[in-house]
């Protein structure tokens, strides 16, 4: 029996010295979630297990870019997980994003799970920004309240 290829997926691990509440929060608030994602133009969230979210974003030549999926699972404070893609671009290409988050002492770790890429560019790329949107995430953490 031949075995299926499987497809791409990364994973990135981030400690923050906050409660696993602030850092929930981040990701479920769209005002929080304005403050550290990117230079966000609109975000709608509905951090349900069945409702949908929209990011738009500005990118580096002044073009939007916009991902959007559905929520899978929402554990508060300790696991969200949600379909991904990119409707303006690629929207037959979905992928699955699972954020888990662990109290340990006074901080919490951040395991970003993404999978399902199309191909390893894909996840490439996925893996830089996610990189870069992790250390504006820790920033933001710091610096709010």
């Amino acid at each position: 029996m031949e075995k299926l290829a499987q497809k791409p997926s990364l994973t990135l691990s981030r400690r923050y010295p906050a409660a696993p509440e602030k850092v929930w929060r981040a990701w479920t608030d769209p005002q929080a979630l304005k403050q550290w994602w990117a230079p966000v133009s609109a975000a709608e969230l509905d951090p349900r297990v069945g409702g949908r979210f929209r990011i738009v974003f500005g990118g580096a030549d002044g073009k939007a870019n916009e991902c959007a999926g559905e929520y899978r699972e929402v554990v508060p404070n300790r696991r969200l997980a949600f379909t991904w893609h990119w409707p303006r671009t690629t929207p037959e290409r979905i992928s699955l994003v699972t954020l888990t988050f662990t109290q340990i002492g006074q901080e919490t770790e951040l395991l970003l799970r993404h999978e399902e890429f199309f191909d390893e560019k894909a996840r490439d790329g996925h893996k830089q920004g996610w990189t870069v949107s992790l250390e504006k995430l820790a920033v933001f953490l710091q610096s709010s309240t």
